[in-house]
């Protein structure tokens, strides 16, 4: 049986500045061409997670590695990870066009002193086409619009040909056709591209019409397996925080105390290392 492509392992994390650990005793694997949807509430450690995967942050113990390799060697060969945000920031005056912006994604795999391959270049330009802004290739990223910004930098991260891609929320502010149109076209791109695919969402609709594994982390992991065994009470238990916030199905004591006032939850911690 082939070995996973991402395998964690005992994986504890504190942050420095916190009490307590953000991540305890996580094992997770997350085998080649599977889809995993990754889930939990706001301040459950779905953040942390990415970026330590991403080698931002580094565990307090355990180990994690990505095709047999430490997070920190993955992202300096530049072809194993490609990674989306969530409500990405590039300077409206950037002096770069969508092409240039897609491009960058090469820089890890060809070297900063190395040209892209020719066929390297093709495929951004396939791929500008294929997420649907060729047409705004030579454009300044200054004039796209932030849907339009989003696709440049989805085919940034496809660019060096990943085998792990990491997806930070990519259907937040996408209407219910706008999430179908995503999950048939992410779909296509996975089979194509032999992509392994985590995906970090709230939108537990979405996550189990594309994944064909789930994971449920609050701070330690809940749940592994496949999205229709899921129970019920905990997929509430996991949420109730997010849905009394927002007046559903919940009071106020409900929620967890990573939300209490001048707590800093998961997704609100700067994306540095540390």
């Amino acid at each position: 049986m082939p070995a996973p492509l991402v395998d964690i392992t005992q994986l504890d994390f504190a942050y420095p500045a916190r009490a307590g650990l953000v991540l305890q005793h996580i094992d997770l694997q997350i085998d080649r061409g599977r889809t995993l949807g990754l889930i939990g509430p706001n301040g459950g450690g779905k953040t942390t997670l990415i970026k330590l995967l991403l080698a931002l942050l580094h565990p307090t113990r355990g180990k994690i590695t990505i095709d047999g390799f430490s997070p920190k060697l993955a992202v300096r060969r530049g072809d194993v990870i490609g990674y989306l945000p969530q409500n990405p920031q590039v300077p409206s005056n950037f002096p770069i066009t969508a092409r240039q912006l897609a491009r960058l994604g090469l820089a890890g795999k060809a070297g900063l002193l190395h040209s892209p391959l020719p066929q390297d270049l093709q495929l951004v330009d396939e791929l500008l086409d294929r997420v649907g802004v060729r047409e705004f290739a030579n454009e300044p990223v200054g004039k796209l619009s932030g849907g339009q910004l989003q696709r440049a930098l989805f085919a940034r991260a496809l660019a060096p040909r990943p085998k792990l891609l990491l997806l930070d929320e990519p259907t937040t502010g996408i209407d219910r056709s706008g999430q179908q149109k995503f999950i048939e076209f992410l779909q296509n791109l996975k089979d194509d591209m032999g992509l392994t695919v985590v995906l970090v969402s709230h939108d537990l609709r979405a996550v189990t019409s594309i994944a064909d594994r789930i994971a449920c982390l609050n701070v330690t992991l809940h749940y592994h397996d496949v999205p229709h065994r899921i129970p019920a009470e905990l997929a509430y238990s996991m949420f109730s925080c997010d849905l009394a916030a927002m007046g559903i199905g919940g009071e106020a004591h409900a929620c967890c105390e990573a939300h209490a006032p001048g707590k800093m939850t998961d997704d609100q911690i700067p994306m540095t290392n540390q």
